[in-house]
């Protein structure tokens, strides 16, 4: 994913984390970000519905947004209007009736180096004040 791609999905707001638990991998966790829409939630859920054990998805204040586990069943939301949302999206996936739409993920890796090369500007602007 691109600089500009990675800056665009940050402009859209509602960032949340997506920890997605494998099997065999000892508790550990891959981290994806992307905008917490129910259409994205749903579309997560479906791609990796038979490749992770658990999904556990949070906004930025580690707050759960939903859960779910192997086969794409939502487990957790302690937000019914939003489970509400997710379940038209999800449901025809869960049917094979539709595909997960793609759409813009990324990598906690990518985030992490957009914040670090903005907190390196700010770092160099404030000494060049001094």
């Amino acid at each position: 994913m691109t600089t500009e791609q990675l800056y665009e999905m940050m402009g859209e707001g509602n960032l949340g984390y997506a920890c997605v638990f494998k099997k065999g991998d000892n508790g550990m966790h891959t981290d994806f970000l992307f905008p917490m829409t129910p259409e994205n939630i749903a579309n997560f859920i479906g791609q990796n519905a038979f490749t992770a054990d658990k999904i556990i998805m949070t906004d930025f204040c580690d707050r759960l947004i939903c859960e779910s586990i192997y086969g794409g069943f939502i487990m957790n939301c302690p937000n019914q209007d939003l489970c509400r949302e997710i379940i038209p999206h999800l449901a025809p996936i869960q049917m094979g009736e539709t595909e997960p739409k793609e759409f813009p993920v990324a990598t906690r890796e990518e985030m992490q180096a957009v914040w670090d090369a903005e907190e390196e500007m700010v770092m160099e602007a404030e000494i060049r004040m001094l």
